[in-house]
């Protein structure tokens, strides 16, 4: 199978590859539709330069902190290193998750959206966002309620002046995910976004049956945590 990263690739990634491939195959997608989020969380540059030299460019991490940490030595050895901050973001840590990453994946609330576009402007920088819902509504979990998703985007747009790339979630453990990927797809549809965040190690195949642009991939990819 065609694949954008070197022949020679580690066993799990291979494996991941093969199954993005097979699933965009199988809904009529072009390979090159969907992102790779190689979630590189809790392990460290060891495990990590082999996945960067076989290719990937492209990994997510939960905590600015640890990606502040191990990131910065291994950006500035292999060129083309993009990030994403997959995780939960404190507003107090705008400052750094806007300088560091990439991509945001967490937007969720008016204070967050408050201290992204001040250090935004301040930064002269735009990292790809989404708005997080909870498709689910756990009151445990993060991220805005289906039925507030509307007006949520619209004040990140109208209110603070962000640009929203497009919507990243995590369906419920117990939950089939495929409702909750199709619901997350036509709120994107209905607000003119784009790229949709959605499935990981488990239930990323179905994700790319349902539009997924980006999925977020570790065990998998680099094994129990």
């Amino acid at each position: 199978m065609a694949t954008p990263l070197t022949k020679s690739l580690p066993t799990g990634l291979a494996q991941v590859e093969q199954e993005i491939a097979r699933a965009c195959k199988e809904a009529r997608r072009d390979r090159a539709s969907v992102t790779l989020v190689a979630v590189s969380k809790t392990f460290d540059a060891a495990a990590i330069s082999p996945i960067i030299d076989a290719g990937q460019r492209v990994f997510g991490e939960n905590r600015v902190q640890e990606a502040k940490a191990k990131w910065p030595a291994l950006v500035s050895a292999h060129p083309g290193i993009t990030l994403h901050l997959i995780g939960p973001l404190q507003s107090n840590k705008a400052r750094d998750a806007v300088a560091l990453f990439d991509a945001i994946h967490s937007v969720d609330r008016p204070s967050l959206c408050e201290a992204l576009a001040k250090e935004i402007k301040a930064q002269n920088k735009r990292p790809e966002l989404f708005v997080q819902l909870n498709t689910g509504e756990e009151p445990q979990k993060a991220g805005v309620v289906p039925g507030e998703a509307d007006a949520f985007i619209a004040s990140c747009r109208e209110k603070y002046g962000l640009v929203i790339s497009g919507l990243m979630c995590i369906p419920p453990v117990n939950d089939a995910p495929a409702p909750h990927f199709a619901l997350t797809a036509k709120i994107a549809a209905r607000n003119g976004l784009k790229n949709l965040s959605m499935g990981m190690s488990a239930d990323f195949a179905v994700a790319i049956q349902l539009g997924a642009t980006h999925v977020r991939v570790g065990s998998a990819i680099f094994g129990a945590r």
